[in-house]
């Protein structure tokens, strides 16, 4: 039972927000929230909910409705992933693989005979997509990427490895993503830079396959992890999206809305280890007293508290005042990733010192979302590029301090 939420000032999103995260708070309590430590101590990707997420109609949010999506904007897509990950961090990260860095992407860039063939059935639920760009040795050096792909007539022959793929393999007999929005070297320019090119990987391709699946990791179980393997897979022009050599733009676009989405997982890790924390501190006496009357339980809550807040708030702005069609937005889109997932795991933390011996074990909750926290400070650029970034750019737009 997920413990009452905390009242605070409203942010006041709207009432289409407000229904959405009503909806989405509902189905997360019903469907994800009893299971989540099953499915967690199982390593087992919940399949079966794709197409009930399907049904209520949050895996094409950001699509428009004459491919079967949703209309809405980012916002609410982070109020869903948000409310998905409140109850279960993996299947949050999973949903937001599918229906982040694929349908939206797709949605994006992709031209109108791709949305109309891909679209309906990752909306529906009835595929499961991913994303494929990490490798062995290219992580948040994207672009050091080693897989290519050869132009052979109309085609390309696609040679090489992904690892690290959330929703890479999609069942216990380890069946590879459904759809897979591919990034792969197609040549190098004049000054020696990698030309990237984004290709659609459908299941059934020859010399395309699962590799290993990642196991024993810290958190995330309930989300599978894979490698992806192309030999000589052959991939026909209509499934090359735009023009080949010029996806750098697709591909940073995208880490800045997976940045955004990773921070929105933590604002819902943060709130069920507060209200967790929160609740427990009243339930539990030491000394005749309940806990939340000593001195150092009020500060763990109270800065838990504030932090989550703080975090929410941002959040929200990102969120808003993203535009999906344009790249370059990564001085806030790094700056949320930043704080909200760092914050997301000192809350954790707190929630497990404030419950003590019970917030250690796993039949309670916060020990979960303590180690799926840890994640976030690591995928999707770790929390020292997003530093490094975030200098950077403030040495050139100094500007954006005062605005």
């Amino acid at each position: 039972m997920i413990p009452n939420e905390i009242p605070g000032f409203n942010f006041d999103l709207g009432e289409t927000v407000d229904l959405l995260r009503d909806t989405v708070r509902s189905f997360s309590d019903d469907e994800i929230a009893p299971r989540a430590n099953l499915i967690e101590q199982n390593n087992d990707f919940p399949k079966d909910l794709w197409t009930k997420l399907g049904d209520i109609g949050v895996l094409g949010i950001t699509v428009e409705e004459e491919y079967g999506g949703a209309g809405m904007g980012y916002l609410e897509h982070v109020v869903a992933l948000e409310e998905i990950s409140r109850a279960s961090a993996a299947v949050g990260l999973s949903y937001s693989a599918h229906s982040n860095l694929c349908v939206n992407q797709l949605r994006l860039n992709g031209n109108e005979e791709q949305k109309k063939k891909f679209l309906p059935d990752l909306i529906s639920g009835e595929k499961v997509g991913a994303l494929a760009m990490s490798e062995t040795g290219a992580g948040s050096d994207v672009v050091g990427m080693k897989t290519i792909a050869t132009k052979n007539g109309d085609r390309f022959i696609l040679n090489g490895s992904k690892m690290w793929i959330t929703n890479g393999i999609i069942d216990d007999e380890g069946t590879p993503a459904d759809i897979v929005w591919l990034y792969a070297r197609t040549g190098t320019d004049e000054r020696g830079r990698a030309e990237i090119t984004t290709f659609l990987i459908e299941s059934g391709m020859e010399g395309y396959s699962a590799g290993q699946k990642i196991e024993d990791k810290l958190g995330m179980r309930a989300s599978t992890t894979a490698e992806l393997v192309f030999e000589n897979c052959v991939v026909p022009s209509e499934n090359i999206v735009g023009m080949p050599g010029e996806s750098k733009i697709h591909l940073m676009r995208n880490l800045e809305h997976e940045r955004v989405a990773l921070a929105a997982m933590s604002v819902g890790i943060s709130r069920r280890c507060l209200a967790d924390m929160n609740s427990y501190a009243s339930e539990r006496e030491a000394f005749g007293k309940q806990i939340r009357n000593f001195g150092q339980i009020q500060r763990h809550i109270g800065e838990s508290w504030a932090d989550y807040r703080a975090m929410r708030a941002y959040v929200y702005d990102t969120a808003r005042q993203i535009d999906l069609s344009k790249a370059g937005q990564r001085l806030d889109s790094d700056g949320v990733k930043l704080f909200a997932t760092t914050v997301a795991k000192n809350i954790a933390d707190k929630a497990i010192q404030v419950m003590g011996g019970y917030g250690y074990v796993g039949e309670y909750v916060v020990e979960r979302l303590w180690r799926d926290a840890k994640l976030l400070e690591i995928g999707g650029g770790t929390i020292e590029s997003h530093q490094k970034n975030i200098t950077k750019d403030l040495s050139t737009n100094s500007s954006a301090i005062e605005q």
